[in-house]
């Protein structure tokens, strides 16, 4: 049985465009809006130290070591440099997306912007814990739970392969709105 994956866990977070060829969530470069750091994917989940690691903490209150479960609401701290901030929307994104993805300073820029409810597609076994190498949504808890699903979309920046955004389409296309987790 695959591990289960808890709260305070390091991860990496694959993506599943084109057969799982997406890359990996990374922080790389600046961010608009006076947001900390740009978010794309990367070929490696160690493109630089730090960029795509991600620490996951419950946004309800689950202890530190509790299992994160399908429905959990969840914050994505990113470790670059020790501090990379949290997985956040802000702006409107090109179509066919909705919100440009970033890093912002603090857990919620806004509220529910850096707010994201896990759902696992299937587990083995059905009982609702999230493990290693379960494909998962990623929504957006930003205007009451319409911030839309984590997405790849278009190219990415320098270093980057695809730019990261909210689509409002749990799996927009081939893949690109699945992710996977992995321990860090």
């Amino acid at each position: 049985m695959a591990d289960v994956v808890k709260y305070g866990d390091k991860i990496h977070l694959q993506n599943g465009a084109d057969d799982w060829k997406g890359g990996y969530l990374d922080t790389n470069g600046g961010a608009n809006d006076g947001n900390k750091y740009g978010v794309s994917t990367a070929s490696s989940p160690t493109r630089a130290v730090g960029t795509g690691t991600w620490e996951i903490t419950s946004a309800t209150g689950k202890a530190v070591g509790a299992e994160v479960l399908t429905g959990d609401v969840v914050y994505l701290r990113n470790l670059f440099g020790g501090d990379g901030g949290y997985l956040d929307t802000c702006g409107g994104a090109p179509a066919p997306n909705k919100y440009e993805v970033s890093t912002s300073h603090g857990k919620d820029r806004a509220t529910g912007t850096g707010r994201w409810r896990v759902f696992a597609a299937s587990s083995s076994p059905d009982d609702a814990r999230v493990r290693v190498g379960d494909v998962v949504h990623l929504l957006n808890g930003f205007n009451d739970w319409n911030g839309g699903f984590l997405d790849t979309c278009h190219a990415g920046p320098a270093e980057g392969l695809y730019g990261v955004s909210t689509s409002l389409y749990l799996n927009r296309g081939n893949g690109t709105g699945q992710w996977k987790f992995s321990k860090a």
